[in-house]
């Protein structure tokens, strides 16, 4: 059965998710290090790691599986999800790729050197009704792909 992962911390999408994974009966997983309440939906299960670095991203790379979602931008937790056989999209819809990770994991160490230098400031843009749409349209035909490969 296929189980959708989120990286729920600062995810803008946990509600677009829900209800896809709801569509399709699908147990979803919102990983955090709290402050996040538990849904009603006995389908989403909140578990709460502890405060670190990488604990949520640690969690979910320990527990997800072959054909399962995770909903994540973190680039190195998508790689390692990856490396798992599961599928890892972002919240904006885009789809990471066996082909577009490594470039994505090599942009995103040169960023963080040009912002520890002071090159670079400020963060993305802001989260709009079109990366929402874009998303909620993307997760639909993921979770179509990955039930079909299970």
């Amino acid at each position: 059965m296929v189980t959708i992962y989120i990286d729920a911390d600062a995810c803008p999408v946990k509600d677009e998710t829900i209800q896809v994974a709801a569509r399709h009966n699908l147990k979803t997983i919102m990983v955090c290090d709290g402050g996040i309440r538990p849904s009603a939906n006995p389908m989403v299960e909140l578990v709460i790691v502890t405060q670190g670095a990488d604990a949520a991203d640690d969690w979910i790379a320990e527990h997800i599986q072959k054909s399962d979602v995770c909903v994540t931008n973190d680039i190195p937790l998508a790689s390692r999800c990856m490396d798992q056989g599961a599928l890892a999209i972002k919240p904006n819809g885009e789809l990471f790729t066996e082909n577009g990770i490594g470039m994505a994991l090599a942009n995103r160490e040169l960023m963080q050197g040009l912002r520890e230098t002071g090159q670079i400031t400020g963060g993305p843009r802001p989260y709009s009704k079109a990366d929402r749409s874009a998303f909620l349209n993307k997760l639909e035909t993921t979770v179509q792909a990955a039930l079909r490969s299970n």
